[in-house]
């Protein structure tokens, strides 16, 4: 099997269009299998014989073998989703979480990381190091190492089970997105929307050998209905399916319901945390993030919220008034999007679509390719001739002072079967291997942006562009690294609420006139970006940042409260109604089920973790004001950058790093302001 299964072969980067659905879990349990053994050679061994070397790159060998298989079978799994795949994929977890627990709960495994943290050889390592050792010493209380076995036992099967349901609630969530179309054949019912969309939705139809148009829920389309279709009954449709997906209402009620799947989850969660000795999963959560205490949290959430809801409700009542103006007094969540935009449009004189025209990707990429290029004195380049799960993909190079750092691959468009959301995973890390070869990284940055169509090139709105950026800073913080240990190369060992930091960042050059100059330019003509249209975006950039605000607020502290209490006999939407009550400024109607395709908290990284977005915004804009006091493409400034936050990875507390660079502690302030919601901004 070894020779025809490209999963165990050695290979630079994944053989994609190789992979298939029976060579999963064949690979996988050879692997597992394989690493047990070496383990248990390992740890047969005099423990004073075990050093770093020995040890933690032992381990990190084993790890590197696992998931060099298990990545690209995770990764197809997201981004080319089949039932035969899936069925593949879930085979293994259950595998991997049992493997996972065995390595956390092996006492021999433990008392080897605690020689060697006490050993003569510990006092001579380097910081990263150290931070190595700090983490897996806590990891293995966080496993349930001190547990009792029939504790031990309980927390492996919970384990188990949580993993197979964060994947049952992604996949449903995905079959509930792709289960609803509607089908329009007469184009006056989409009065209203753009050229562009209508043409996106023409070729969704085509592909379904329909004539006229489909109307999706990935969200391009969405959106498109949702900002720009005059039919006030289909926007009302259209959100009805969208905002009840997944869930016990809507159009396809019970079908793919993750209600039960949440209860479950949580209760599996709360469980897990009492076995650890916490009060609550919010305080399982905060034992590997910067944060310190769930207070600390809830404090900084609610003062956000009470600084903010008083611009947001400024922000509605201005809202409200225009639509009245419009002849329509009773404002409904559909009808936010598309009043929004017209009075964007009434106020600014700024057309998102005519924006648009000024984003074409392969413009946008090259002037983002040149602001890095300036940061940070690297150069990226596109290779040609190389595996692929998509033909849409692409795969680029980084290089400084002609030496070679890194790759990416960029997945850039939504299309049927791809997970929905934009994210970067780390495919391979930077690390010294155990033949003291040094291993390069390799990044998957993937979207969702509006697909080109026909002989036009993908047209990017301003927000698709702020997205590309942030995976960017994502893949950046993963590429740049200088660590060649794994447990702290890139984001690895990086503290959850600090992980969005170097991804926002990244996002302030959309808003800079000269970085502005760098990634627009008209897809026809070439034309820059005129200056008035430029104008019009800066004033336009703080259009209702009262309401994304608090409803960013209304998803932290649902999902904050919902862990730190366990709901306190609440079910998940009264905890939700009860977080409205104190930021929303408006509530949708009573079939709106959120929670049922919240998968950051229910199927990605976030659990008790939202909070992390504007947690780390603070960081990111007090940061960014250092380049706003000494020049936006300084280049010392970027190298300062560079060497504090994203070479140095895991090596060390995220607060000693942002100091490092700042030259004191975060402050609030600077974010308030590039958001406008100060008192001279009211």
């Amino acid at each position: 099997m070894t020779d025809t299964n490209p999963l165990l072969r050695d290979f630079d980067l994944p053989p994609y269009s190789e992979i298939r659905p029976e060579h999963v879990e064949p690979a996988i349990d050879t692997i597992l299998g394989d690493n047990r053994v070496a383990l248990q050679e390992l740890l047969s061994r005099p423990a004073e014989s075990l050093d770093w070397q020995t040890l933690v790159v032992g381990l990190d060998e084993m790890n590197e073998r696992l998931g060099r298989a298990w990545g690209p079978v995770s990764h197809l799994n997201s981004v080319k989703n089949s039932p035969e795949l899936r069925a593949a994929y879930e085979a293994c977890l259950p595998k991997l979480s049992a493997y996972s627990t065995e390595l956390g709960q092996n006492p021999d495994l433990f008392r080897a990381y605690q020689a060697l943290s006490s050993s003569p050889e510990a006092e001579g390592f380097e910081v990263a190091q150290k931070t190595i050792l700090e983490h897996s010493l806590r990891d293995f209380r966080l496993s349930g190492i001190d547990l009792p076995p029939v504790e031990q036992q309980r927390f492996g099967a919970i384990r188990m089970k949580l993993s197979e349901l964060a994947s049952r609630f992604s996949n449903q969530l995905l079959d509930a997105t792709q289960a609803w179309t509607k089908h329009i054949t007469d184009e006056s019912a989409l009065a209203g929307l753009t050229e562009s969309a209508k043409a996106q939705m023409a070729q969704a139809a085509k592909a379904k050998h329909l004539d006229g148009w489909l109307i999706t829920l990935e969200f391009p389309s969405y959106y498109a209905v949702m900002t720009y279709a005059d039919d006030r009954a289909l926007r009302e449709e259209v959100y009805t399916a969208y905002s009840s997906r997944a869930s016990d209402q809507g159009p396809n009620a019970g079908q793919f319901d993750n209600g039960p799947v949440m209860a479950e989850i949580l209760d599996l969660r709360q469980e897990l945390a009492r076995l650890l000795g916490f009060a609550n999963y919010a305080e399982l959560s905060l034992a590997t993030k910067m944060a310190e205490s769930t207070d600390q949290v809830l404090g900084f959430l609610r003062d956000l919220a009470q600084r903010s809801k008083p611009f947001a409700e400024r922000d509605l009542a201005e809202l409200r008034a225009f639509a009245a103006e419009q002849g329509l007094d009773d404002l409904q969540n559909w009808d936010l999007g598309y009043y929004s935009e017209k009075l964007r449009q009434q106020r600014y004189s700024l057309n998102q679509e005519e924006v648009r025209a000024y984003f074409p990707v392969d413009k946008v990429l090259s002037g983002l390719f040149a602001i890095v290029q300036r940061l940070y004195g690297i150069e990226i380049h596109e290779l040609e001739d190389f595996d692929s799960w998509h033909p849409d993909v692409r795969l680029f190079e980084i290089r400084e002072n002609g030496e070679h750092v890194g790759r990416f691959f960029f997945d850039l468009y939504a299309r049927s079967n791809k997970r929905g959301g934009a994210w970067m995973d780390g495919a391979r890390d930077k690390r010294r291997t155990a033949i003291g070869e040094l291993q390069t990284p390799v990044a998957n940055l993937v979207c969702n942006f509006t697909p080109p169509v026909g002989e036009r090139p993908a047209l990017l709105t301003h927000d698709e562009v702020t997205t590309l950026f942030h995976e960017f800073g994502h893949g950046l913080h993963h590429l740049l690294t200088q660590v060649e240990h794994a447990g702290a190369s890139g984001i690895n060992g990086v503290a959850w609420d600090a992980v969005e930091l170097p991804s926002q960042f990244m996002e302030n050059w959309c808003w800079e006139p000269e970085g502005l100059a760098l990634i627009a330019g008209h897809y026809q003509t070439g034309e820059a970006l005129p200056r008035e249209m430029l104008d019009k975006m800066l004033a336009a950039k703080n259009f209702q940042s009262g309401m994304v605000m608090v409803r960013q607020l209304e998803f932290s502290l649902f999902d904050f409260e919902l862990h730190a209490t366990h709901g306190d006999g609440r079910s998940v939407l009264e905890v939700l109604e009860s977080i409205r009550d104190e930021v929303a400024v408006i509530r949708p109607p009573a079939n709106n089920r959120f929670p049922n395709s919240f998968a950051h908290i229910f199927a990605g990284g976030y659990a008790a973790g939202y909070y992390s977005y504007k947690w780390a915004e603070v960081l990111s804009s007090d940061a960014y004001s250092r380049f706003e006091e000494e020049g936006v493409f300084n280049a010392e400034t970027g190298r300062a950058f560079r060497d504090a936050i994203l070479a140095r990875g895991g090596s060390q507390e995220p607060m000693v790093l942002f100091v490092d660079f700042r030259g004191r502690e975060p402050s609030i302030d600077a974010l308030l302001r590039h958001l406008g919601l100060t008192a001279e901004a009211a």
